[in-house]
């Protein structure tokens, strides 16, 4: 093999195995349980050259296969741990890979993969100060350097900084969702705090290209060009449309008070430095490999919107792209193609664009579903609804089925009118205006505070449908602040708005038709066709979504959209 990663299931190692395998090398991935295959299929790796092997660090390694390049991307990255458990994998498992790779006949290099944090390290580190994870990363900074000269191991040691990009969910990522929803009054640190990032990307590329250079030289592996923490913070919430705090705290002061109050880990608060680091050599070696750190803050902001997406790690995104766009000057959560989508869905409440998931699961062409303006993950917009679904449909070059539901079907209908050359035909889903009124309890004062509170289950039970990942999605937006307020608000409607709505009928040029459940009926005849659902109620998209689909499609063949 050219080349083996332990720690190959973990956030850096699979993507290092991923790079690897990209440029055609034979890998043996290091793993006590293998999930690493299934996540290289799902991000279209080829397994050629891939063998996956059986190993635990924190115990003496052998037979393993005869390698040329080592990398250790083993590490236990968490907070809390206790110091045994922490020296285990990141002290004595690190130890354990130098003296096997002291072993190899065709051995080039050794990479070991260490912290930003450990310039500072100087004889034995303080475990009760530091806490165990950082401690650690410490001590086995300096014993893998030692043992790796007393065995005449070619090594090389790279020290990234916070590193981000998909699927990582902790360390700042924590600090983000702590952002997203409303629970960071103040922020940590100083004006001067330096947090710097590097991207996975960047960092992957980086060590492919190190057994290849010279031995003997250690890289911090950052971006200089990281803003310091409050304007980082401050980015990320203008893409996100949420407010950024004020505000902030010394790590001093969050170290003497009580966690309880503050909501601080502990052993977060060392990395809260205005230190800079030693950058030079690395710098040096991106030049002369042609490697170039992507702009940081165009980074942080497609970190961003992978965590929202994944809901910072406790799910998965539905479809991509996905992402923050600026909408009739808003921040607007969009799902799917914005340029030629066959189809264009509109959510109900108290829904977000993933309500769609089940139902663009059976549909042929792109799809895009947006969330609504100070709903789901979309920031209040300044113009009316109206504007902002004039200007989502800006950029679409096609002529899709414009779908909606429920309260939207108000907003649909009057672009429908203004705008008939750009659609193919008009899908009206448990139009709201044309059924009964909601019950009085959801259009009641109290309404905002329940639905706030609302666990998804009871949710489920409420709107009839079953508790799956659409329904986990809309209460999580739920819980965020001003969202239940402005669904509550939408909810109590307006006798005269549906009045207009039902005027608008008439005076639609492309063809419509209604899908309704057969428990959620219209509340007369409206002269349209209307498709009813046995057995659905207000959410066929939930109940039946292969039908609903169904019924788009030959509502799309009969208009040629």
């Amino acid at each position: 093999m050219d080349a083996i990663v332990f720690g190959a299931t973990g956030f850096i190692g699979r993507s290092l195995v991923a790079e690897l395998l990209t440029r055609g090398q034979r890998v043996a991935a290091a793993v006590r349980n293998d999930t690493l295959t299934p996540w290289l299929a799902s991000q279209g790796v080829g397994l050629r050259g891939l063998e996956i092997v059986t190993a635990d660090i924190t115990r003496p390694l052998a037979e393993l296969p005869d390698v040329r390049d080592v990398y250790n991307a083993a590490a236990r990255f968490a907070f809390g741990l206790s110091e045994r458990d922490a020296r285990a994998v990141n002290v004595t498992g690190a130890l354990n890979v130098v003296e096997w790779a002291a072993t190899l006949p065709r051995l080039r290099r050794l990479v070991h993969i260490s912290g930003y944090r450990v310039s500072a390290a100087d004889g034995h580190p303080d475990y009760a100060g530091l806490g165990a994870y950082e401690a650690s990363k410490l001590e086995a900074d300096l014993a893998v350097r030692a043992r790796a000269e007393a065995l005449s191991v070619p090594l090389t040691v790279a020290n990234p900084s916070t590193v981000i990009g998909p699927g990582q969910y902790i360390g700042l990522a924590t600090l983000v969702e702590d952002l997203w929803n409303g629970r960071l009054p103040a922020l940590p640190g100083g004006s001067d705090t330096f947090l710097p990032v590097t991207t996975i990307d960047y960092l992957v590329r980086f060590l492919a290209e190190i057994p290849g250079s010279p031995a003997g030289e250690h890289y911090w592996v950052l971006d200089d060009d990281t803003p310091l923490l409050p304007d980082l913070i401050g980015t990320m919430a203008a893409h996100m449309g949420v407010r950024a705090p004020r505000r902030t705290v010394p790590a001093g002061l969050l170290r003497r008070l009580p966690r309880r109050l503050t909501g601080a880990d502990p052993e977060t608060l060392s990395f809260l430095s205005a230190d800079r680091y030693p950058t030079a050599s690395a710098d040096a070696f991106a030049a002369r490999t042609g490697l170039e750190t992507p702009p940081v803050t165009e980074a942080l902001r497609t970190w961003a919107d992978d965590l929202v997406a994944a809901r910072f790690g406790s799910a998965a995104p539905w479809q991509s792209p996905y992402g923050f766009h600026t909408v009739a000057g808003a921040p607007t959560w969009v799902t799917g193609d914005r340029h030629r989508p066959s189809h264009v869905l509109l959510h109900g409440l108290p829904m977000n664009g993933d309500l769609w998931r089940p139902v663009a699961a059976h549909l042929p062409g792109p799809v895009l579903a947006p969330d609504l303006p100070g709903l789901g993950r979309s920031a209040p917009s300044p113009s009316t609804t109206d504007v902002w679904l004039a200007d989502l449909m800006g950029p679409v070059q096609t002529r899709p089925v414009l779908v909606a539901h429920s309260l939207a079907c108000g907003a649909a209908l009057r672009f429908a009118v203004r705008h008939p050359d750009r659609l193919g035909g008009l899908v009206l889903v448990s139009p709201a205006f044309l059924q009964a009124p909601a019950p009085r309890l959801a259009r009641s004062a109290a309404a905002a505070p329940m639905l706030r509170r609302m666990p998804p289950p009871r949710l489920a039970r409420t709107l009839g449908v079953p508790d799956g990942p659409e329904v986990r999605s809309a209460a999580a937006d739920l819980r965020r602040p001003g969202v239940a307020r402005r669904v509550a608000a939408a909810l109590r409607g307006d006798a005269a708005a549906r009045r207009e709505w039902r005027a608008l009928l008439d005076r639609v040029a492309v063809p419509v038709r209604i899908v309704v459940g057969s428990a959620d009926p219209l509340t007369g005849p409206v002269g349209i066709p209307v498709d009813e659902i046995a057995g659905a109620g207000h959410y066929p998209q939930l109940t039946h979504p292969a039908q609903v689909a169904r019924l788009l499609r030959t509502a799309a063949a009969a208009t040629g959209a």
